[in-house]
């Protein structure tokens, strides 16, 4: 299945479908067309028996995604009570889909990308891959963001990179070292390493993976719901208004750290 701003190919021979955010001129920026192509796929990946294990990449060398594109118009209800975030149900547990996803980044992962990144099982990364969370920086309330890599980084490393917004970028050896990252390849090794781990996982039986994908996302799935019940009401009190987030992203330095 190819679409513009969206690839999935599968290898029926290994069982490993490889799914790729295809907006490299955009930094794989997520649109809402590209929300609802990768909705659709992690559902019709559910269907395809075929497909036992999954990984996730971003096209090209800069970027794995840079999270929502800020050209996306986002239709709002008039009201407080019921304020859509176009990112939440991007994800494929979010999707229901139970199969192993393996993550391969390069280049930057930053914001919305962290909702991909916080429902794959585990993630591979390049030696150019950098994290950072740039909410704080525009007038932002990271949220949802947050909330995931809390649960899959020390919570001190969590608050570190959502606080310092993007004046400090995680590199690839960073991320490591605290657990976001399962391995750090060779340059440019990033999506062959992550093949070669779905395929080990696809040649297994997959009901027992299947059960033990959703056992491990079973162990924090309570403390998340919790959480993301908090989450509107924190961004409605916290975010300055759009105009204001514009201001500060048109004015924005580039100077960053890197550890």
């Amino acid at each position: 299945m190819s679409r513009a701003g969206l690839s999935v190919t599968a290898d029926k021979d290994t069982g490993v479908a490889v799914v790729t955010l295809d907006r490299p001129d955009r930094l794989n920026a997520i649109d809402l067309d590209l929300r609802d192509q990768l909705v659709a796929a992690w559902r019709e990946l559910r269907f395809d028996d075929t497909v036992r294990a999954v990984v996730l990449t971003g096209a090209g060398e800069r970027a794995f995604c840079t999270g929502l594109d800020r050209d996306a118009v986002v239709p709002q209800p008039n009201s407080p009570y019921m304020t859509d975030d176009p990112l939440l149900h991007v994800g494929p547990k979010a999707n229901d889909l139970w199969k192993p996803v393996v993550a391969a980044v390069r280049g930057m992962a930053c914001g919305g990308a962290f909702y991909l990144l916080g429902e794959a099982d585990f993630v591979v990364a390049d030696p150019t891959a950098t994290f950072f969370d740039p909410h704080t920086t525009y007038g932002m309330v990271s949220a949802y963001e947050s909330m995931l890599m809390a649960l899959r980084m020390p919570y001190g490393e969590a608050a570190r990179m959502a606080l310092m917004g993007s004046a400090e970028r995680l590199s690839a050896r960073r991320a490591h070292e605290i657990g976001l990252v399962s391995e750090v390849t060779e340059p440019g090794g990033a999506l062959a390493a992550a093949v070669d781990c779905a395929a080990v996982i696809a040649g297994y039986p997959a009901e027992g993976v299947q059960g033990t994908v959703r056992a491990l996302w079973a162990a924090k799935e309570a403390a998340l719901a919790q959480a993301f019940a908090q989450a509107p009401h924190l961004i409605a009190l916290g975010n300055l208004p759009g105009e204001r987030q514009a201001e500060l992203f048109r004015a924005r330095r580039r100077d960053h750290r890197v550890r």
